[in-house]
């Protein structure tokens, strides 16, 4: 897997340095105002029954995501503002502009926003047909 991290890390730095994305999908508001576009989905080659995500996300101020975890590992880069990522079994790490942090596969989790909301860049490698987030209760 760590390959895969090495991967996502560098499409995250070639997208960062031409400064734009193709996106294949609309702005999409998955709910609480927060705005989810999905810029890229793609089979990974040379990884068999792998793919990767990369999505633009806005969360608003003073917003809880549901707890959910993901079939893959995720990465996300903070563009601007700032969140919270709180992760079961793990202490809370709170992210600023510029700052980039990654979620184990399986994890469960959430991001908490504060008086400024954050805007974030993120990456997702996983099972290929397998959904991109699984709400947890």
């Amino acid at each position: 897997m760590r390959h895969l991290q090495v991967f996502a890390l560098a499409c995250l730095a070639v997208l960062l340095s031409h400064g734009h994305v193709y996106a294949d999908a609309k702005n999409k508001n998955p709910g609480q105002g927060v705005i989810l576009e999905t810029l890229l989905k793609t089979r990974l080659e040379g990884v068999a029954g792998t793919e990767v995500v990369v999505s633009r996300v806005v969360i608003p101020p003073h917003t809880s995501l549901p707890r959910h975890w993901h079939p893959g590992e995720e990465f996300a880069y903070v563009i601007e503002g700032s969140v919270t990522l709180k992760q079961a079994g793990r202490e809370d790490v709170v992210t600023g502009q510029g700052d980039v942090v990654k979620v184990p596969l399986k994890q469960v989790h959430t991001g908490v926003t504060g008086k400024e909301g954050v805007e974030l860049l993120v990456f997702r490698v996983h099972e290929q047909g397998q959904p991109e987030r699984v709400l947890v209760d």
